[in-house]
């Protein structure tokens, strides 16, 4: 199973100088529940995103929104809980489902760019909050709802960036706390570290080199097939 980890966490290691955290856990989250469970794959997952956050997060906090992020946060930090409770609930068959469900359909959202106008002010902020904790300590997801809240508030990548950062270590954290910490070999844990770091320096090389949309629209593809294949997996085992 390393060795299978180890490039498949480079692969999507290289997606998060293009979407930040989100991007991370869209592509990885189906690839790791395929590869180590949904349990350990969500759980690495949740681990993963949020060190990524806070390495992302420490050049920009200056530009983090305390009125927004605080009603966001608190009602992500609610829900984290009952989306745990869910999981635990259901065998791994019905996971995968969810799972790739979940991970579909943000991929479709995100890539249309819904407009929701529920999704504004203080109500949009603990609504995509709390749906966010949900779907992040559930299926390792919780990014989907805060990028759409950031497209219906009109924020910049400028502005989005730091704040979505800023959701991702407190999300993680408290999913991790919830969810627990994978149980994985020293081996299996020191080949996702290590493929992190050279996905990292492969993403922050190729970033200037390929235009920001074919970058997104190749991490959105492989969320997409990641997230179909889990469903597809999901279904056979029913």
């Amino acid at each position: 199973m390393t060795e299978v980890l180890l490039p498949a966490t480079v692969l999507l290691g290289s997606s998060v100088q293009w979407l930040t955290g989100m991007g991370f856990a869209l592509v990885a989250v189906p690839a790791l529940v395929l590869l180590l469970g949904p349990s350990d794959g969500v759980a690495l997952a949740n681990c993963a995103a949020g060190a990524i956050c806070v390495v992302g997060l420490a050049g920009g906090w200056r530009r983090v929104r305390p009125t927004v992020m605080v009603p966001l946060c608190a009602a992500a930090v609610c829900t984290v809980p009952a989306g745990t409770w869910l999981t635990r609930q259901l065998p791994d068959a019905v996971l995968l489902l969810v799972m790739g469900g979940l991970v579909t359909t943000a991929v479709f959202l995100v890539m249309n760019g819904a407009r929701v106008p529920a999704l504004r002010g203080t109500r949009g902020a603990v609504a995509a909050g709390a749906v966010g904790g949900f779907m992040n300590s559930a299926a390792g997801v919780g990014g989907p709802p805060i990028s759409l809240y950031a497209v219906n508030a009109g924020w910049t990548v400028r502005e989005f960036v730091p704040n979505a950062m800023f959701y991702g270590v407190i999300v993680n954290a408290f999913s991790v706390a919830s969810n627990g910490v994978p149980e994985l070999s020293a081996s299996r844990w020191a080949s996702a570290i290590a493929a992190m770091a050279v996905g990292g320096m492969i993403g922050r090389g190729l970033a200037g080199r390929i235009p920001e949309m074919r970058a997104r629209q190749l991490v959105l593809s492989l969320a997409l097939v990641g997230g179909v294949t889990a469903l597809g997996k999901g279904l056979w085992g029913l």
